[in-house]
């Protein structure tokens, strides 16, 4: 399994960081890829904090895509709510969506799963703040910190990333293979998953 982390200039860094963290651990153990994208081919991003990064390829055709959020709440010129105006990646999400084994994001990054269409119908979260305005494009909104709808995996606020990535590892490869990812990590798994 491949799975793309979508990039953008603005990217909340932990919503790239912490499942990054996780599936790099896990694809040492077992057959998962974890690469960063940039939507249009290689790019080297500045996150919201500041922090800059490479994404040395493009999004191309993965078995899973994640997608995280930054600068939706506060309508920042750079991040997920830019992205969503300028309207690329949600036509390219959409048009990615029925080729994957799953797509995912966490924060505001579920803001632009629902830009481009996926969560209408579909038990889902975001970013505790959003809920109002996600509500809006039609989910079923659950309060969990991670809801599993299938081939739609998403998460609440920045940190329930890692916890959606372990949840990823433990459906898709195993629950030994995700504790010992957690444990090595010094990290306590919070199991608050809707579904799945």
């Amino acid at each position: 399994m491949r799975i793309e982390i979508v990039v953008f200039d603005g990217v909340d860094e932990l919503d790239v960081l912490g499942p990054f963290e996780v599936w790099s651990l896990a694809a040492g153990r077992s057959e998962l890829e974890v690469a960063l994208v940039g939507l249009d081919g290689p790019v080297e991003v500045t996150g919201h904090h500041g922090l800059q990064f490479k994404a040395p390829a493009g999004l191309g055709e993965p078995s899973a895509v994640f997608v995280p959020g930054g600068g939706w709440l506060n309508r920042a010129e750079r991040g997920s709510w830019a992205e969503a105006r300028r309207g690329v990646l949600p036509a390219r999400l959409a048009e990615l969506a029925p080729r994957l084994d799953w797509i995912g994001a966490v924060c505001t990054g579920s803001m632009l799963l629902a830009e481009a269409g996926l969560v209408k119908g579909r038990a889902a979260t975001t970013n505790r703040n959003a809920w109002a305005e996600f509500e809006e494009f039609g989910p079923r909104l659950k309060q969990n910190r991670v809801v599993d709808d299938g081939t739609l995996v998403t998460a609440g606020g920045i940190t329930s990333g890692i916890d959606l990535a372990l949840h990823i590892v433990e459906r898709e490869l195993s629950a030994e293979l995700a504790d010992g990812v957690a444990a090595s990590m010094e990290y306590t798994r919070n199991r608050d998953v809707h579904g799945g």
